[in-house]
């Protein structure tokens, strides 16, 4: 039988980015102000999470202060699932017809807006390629028929992206799309839901990259705080 499957989730993916982000003279594990640092980088230290960001948002906001802070977040943009037994016997693979995208992104972007105000912090996407091993224990989701995720774990690096002002997010606004915009014409233009819409939305707006300019009707009405328009990817 598998051991520890909760503590064992997401651990293999960690450890993976961070053996590939790091270099030599880099310390690993270094403790700064009372917190354990993923990687300590001459003067930038250094995070990666694979988990929901609120859980770092105070660690990176108290930081980002007095130092500089990058937080390195990965996005499966193609994902491979293997099905194990309780035994680690490979039942069943296949490959997800879910694709990650960078807009994914604001799922977690809109827990820490704030930290887009700090000089100090930079926000690197990558874009990975990844293998889910669930383990068919009888523990897991209604969804996924009691199927645990076990571990993930890294196959390839496909892009980094950027982030560390209101201008590196102009790129979600696409070219089409003119001022004033609502949210209704923004997800038509996108071809995403109105509750993606509304999250990329809102942290647009926190971050500083869109600003409301009025109302029509019941729709508010936004415009780019820089008119510099960037096709989106």
């Amino acid at each position: 039988m598998i051991p520890n499957i909760g503590l064992q989730n997401e651990r293999s993916l960690h450890s993976a980015l961070k053996k590939w982000y790091s270099k030599p003279g880099d310390k690993l594990e270094a403790k700064v102000d009372n917190y354990i640092i993923d990687i300590v980088r001459k003067n930038e230290l250094i995070e990666i999470q694979t988990k929901s960001l609120a859980k770092i948002r105070n660690k990176l906001l108290t930081l980002s202060e007095k130092y500089q802070v990058r937080l390195i977040y990965p996005i499966a943009q193609e994902k491979q699932i293997t099905v194990i037994s309780e035994d680690g016997e490979i039942l069943r693979s296949r490959k997800s017809p879910k694709r990650g995208k960078l807009l994914d992104i604001f799922d977690e972007v809109v827990r820490i807006t704030g930290l887009f105000q700090q000089m100090n912090f930079t926000l690197e996407v990558l874009l990975i390629k990844e293998e889910e091993i669930r383990c068919d224990d009888g523990k897991g989701s209604w969804r996924r028929k009691g199927i645990s995720i076990f571990d993930r774990k890294l196959k390839d690096v496909e892009e980094s992206i950027i982030f560390q002002n209101k201008k590196d997010f102009q790129r979600f606004i696409p070219v089409g799309l003119e001022d004033p915009f609502s949210t209704k014409s923004y997800a038509k233009e996108l071809q995403i839901s109105i509750y993606k819409t509304r999250r990329i939305i809102y942290a647009l707006k926190k971050i500083g990259t869109i600003t409301q300019v009025g109302k029509k009707g019941n729709l508010l009405l936004y415009n780019r705080t820089e008119l510099e328009k960037i096709m989106i990817d």
